[in-house]
């Protein structure tokens, strides 16, 4: 898809990059073009088979909601992605997490989340249950041009567009008919909002 729209599949899609047309994405200034990439980004974001997990903190009402308290977003995000990824596996499986690599100090933050969360599980899971997946975190950076780094990418920005109720666009629709479901419903279950 990379190489037949830019030319190479050596461009890293990222959302900023493409709503600011740099980095290979200048060609997004055409309106022609620029409606082109959208259309085939949605197809083929349609026809991968692929459930998709989200969580948005709303950080001004988790500190005011929890004070000092107030766990650090990326750590809750990580705690409740793992429970809801181990229950959308049945339970069984093997987890492998890729995170985005931000600086040498946020990934030590987070691995040490990472550890925290096998050692003690979280708020719905043992420690055991969780372990029994064979759980693995995997911290790389975008340029590494990893196709799911830049797959949940593009989910992002059409979640946060939900939650803070901005105009959607076709692209909310193609990720939302991926969204894990628990009883038919992907509200608290695909996308977890918090505090609700």
């Amino acid at each position: 898809m990379k190489k037949q729209l830019f030319g190479s599949e050596k461009i890293i899609v990222h959302t900023a990059d493409l709503t600011r047309n740099r980095n290979g994405f200048e060609q997004m200034k055409n309106k022609a073009f620029r409606e082109k990439v959208y259309r085939v980004l949605n197809t083929t974001m349609k026809d991968l088979s692929y459930q998709a997990l989200g969580c948005v903190i709303r950080k001004d009402e988790h500190l005011n909601r929890y004070g000092m308290a107030a766990l650090d977003p990326y750590h809750l995000s990580l705690n409740i992605l793992v429970e809801r990824t181990y229950f959308a596996m049945g339970r069984t499986g093997e987890l492998h997490i890729v995170a985005e690599s931000r600086d040498s100090t946020l990934d030590r933050m987070l691995e040490i989340a990472f550890l925290e969360i096998k050692v003690s599980g979280t708020l719905f899971l043992s420690a055991s249950e969780i372990n029994k997946l064979g759980i693995e975190l995997h911290i790389r950076n975008k340029k590494q041009d990893i196709a799911g780094l830049q797959m949940a990418d593009l989910l992002v920005s059409p979640m946060g567009r939900y939650v803070l109720g901005k105009q959607m666009h076709a692209d909310w629709e193609v990720i939302r008919s991926k969204l894990y479901r628990y009883r038919g419903k992907w509200e608290g279950a695909g996308l977890v909002v918090f505090p609700k």
